[in-house]
This record gives structure tokens, C-alpha cells and sequence, in this order.
């Protein structure tokens, strides 16, 4: 496999505070400087959340131009931004489909089980999926399960979604005590995957190098970082993201990929180049 790789990273999530790691960035400011170290280490995408003033998931486009504006001062053009529409046990599907369809966003992650797992949210949910892809934006469909990735097929299928090949994100594991993920899940997403498909995976504590390095040598992509864990393989405790985005790294390099640049990124999404934005 020759085909570079998109390491992205995704640096806080929903659900981590300083109470678990005091590097999480939680604000405008610490996310534009934990996307300069990660950069720097080798990720050409961001996937970040916005929070509220004590630290609880938001979802709020002026937040969320607040953050993109302060990321895209600290690099320029040089890693694609994703935000997230991400419920976080606080918005249902119709506050995450307004926030999307007031921001904009150049890329964006939709989990199916969100958005399209009450039947009457559907056809909303898929009417805007079609929009923001036809209006330009990059749409990653985040894919908890093989069960997960079945519905999203049948979903495309019935021309909810768009046509076409699509990028989607299989996330192995889940929050627990500790987390953990089993790389051996992964031939079980492979397994109902479709020939033309673009995929990567994220992984839930100490194993996520382990994880990274297994979809690479099968022509993934990797996501790392703070929302999924913490750790090294030993179990101590990372000293930042950027550490995460250098393991991952490793392991991809390891496996005879090199990681793709910015301007692979934009071509690989479908974005236009630094250089057509507007």
C-alpha cells in the first residue's frame, strides 16, 4: 500500500476535562496552539469540539467561528478543519442539523446512529448530508459498529444519502472503565465496506497506536488524540496530542505509508486547494 495517509487528530472532544488530562484544549487559544504542535508532528486535519465556559459540550455556531477563526490564524491552510455535530447527550438531531446548516462547515462529522436512528429524523438528515456535501463541504460518517456501517449502505442505497464513494470513520471501542479497543474488530467494518469507499479509524485507549498501524497496513486512515484516549501502549499517560499524532506517525510510517500533506488532504476530501478558497 503506497496511497499516503490522513492522520488527523482529534484533540478534546465532547466528554474530557483537565480533570482527566490537564493538556486538553479547551479553549480558542489552547486549540490553536495544540494545532500548530500537531501539525508540526505530522497531522494534516483537525476534528475539534467547542465547549461551554465550564467545560460542557456545545454545539453554537458563533462558538464554533470563534475556534475555526483562531485555529486558522495559528496555521493558515496548512490542516483541514472538521467540526462536529456531535449530540454529547445534550442536542438532538434537529439542533445539530441547524447548527451545520448555519455554519457551513468546510468538513464535518455526522455519526449515522445521531442523526438517522430515530426514523422520523431521515429524511431532514438526509436532505442536509446532500446539501452540505452539493455546497462544497467534505461529510465523514461516523460509524460505531459493522451494524452502523449496514445501515449507512442501505441508507445510500435508498438515495438518502449521497451517491458516490463516501469517507466514513469506524470507531473501535467506546468510553469504559478503562477504555480499551480490540484491533480484531476491525475485519468485522472491512467485512460490509464497499469497493470505492474511503475509510479511517479511531481507537479507544492504550491500543490506539496498535490500531492506527492495523488500518494503515489495510489502506486506512487514522485519527488519534484526547477524545479517545490518553495513553501510551504502556498505559502512562501521554504529555500532549501532538505526542499521540507522533505514535500514530510511527506506526503508519512503519507500515511503508508516508502521511499525506495539506494539499493531498484538500484533494483527498474534495476541497479546493489553499489557494481557490474564498
Amino acid at each position: 500500500m503506497t496511497t499516503p495517509c490522513l492522520l488527523m487528530v482529534a484533540p478534546n472532544g465532547a466528554r474530557r476535562t483537565h480533570a482527566d488530562h490537564p493538556a486538553i484544549p479547551l479553549t480558542p487559544e489552547a486549540l490553536a496552539a495544540d494545532a500548530v504542535a500537531c501539525r508540526d508532528a505530522g497531522a494534516a486535519m483537525m476534528h475539534l469540539h467547542v465547549r461551554e465556559p465550564d467545560g460542557r459540550h456545545l454545539l453554537d455556531a458563533g462558538a464554533y467561528r470563534e475556534a475555526l477563526s483562531a485555529v486558522r490564524t495559528a496555521v493558515g491552510d496548512e490542516m483541514v478543519l472538521q467540526v462536529t455535530s456531535e449530540a454529547g447527550g445534550r442536542y438532538d438531531p434537529e439542533a445539530q442539523r441547524n447548527l451545520l446548516s448555519e455554519l457551513r462547515p468546510e468538513a464535518v462529522s455526522v455519526a449515522i446512529r445521531e442523526l438517522f436512528g430515530d426514523r422520523e429524523e431521515v429524511d431532514a438528515s438526509g436532505e442536509l448530508c446532500r446539501d452540505l456535501q452539493t455546497g462544497g463541504s467534505s461529510v465523514q460518517y461516523i460509524l460505531y459498529s459493522p451494524e452502523d456501517l449496514v445501515y449507512f449502505n442501505q441508507l445510500r442505497e435508498a438515495g438518502v444519502l449521497p451517491p458516490g464513494s463516501a469517507f466514513l470513520l469506524f470507531v473501535l471501542g467506546r468510553y469504559e472503565t478503562p477504555p480499551v479497543a480490540d484491533p480484531a474488530r476491525l475485519p468485522d467494518f472491512l467485512e460490509n465496506l464497499t469497493p470505492g469507499d474511503r475509510w479511517a479509524v479511531c481507537a479507544f485507549g492504550p491500543t490506539e497506536a496498535e490500531c492506527m498501524g492495523l488500518a494503515a497496513r489495510h489502506g486506512g486512515h487514522a485519527r488519534v488524540g484526547f477524545e479517545n484516549n490518553l495513553w501510551r501502549p504502556d498505559g502512562s499517560a501521554v504529555r500532549d496530542n501532538a505526542e499521540l499524532v507522533r505514535q500514530a506517525r510511527e506506526r503508519i510510517q512503519a507500515s511503508g505509508r508516508t502521511l499525506m500533506d495539506p494539499r493531498q488532504a484538500r484533494a483527498f476530501l474534495g476541497l479546493p486547494s489553499s489557494g481557490d478558497r474564498t
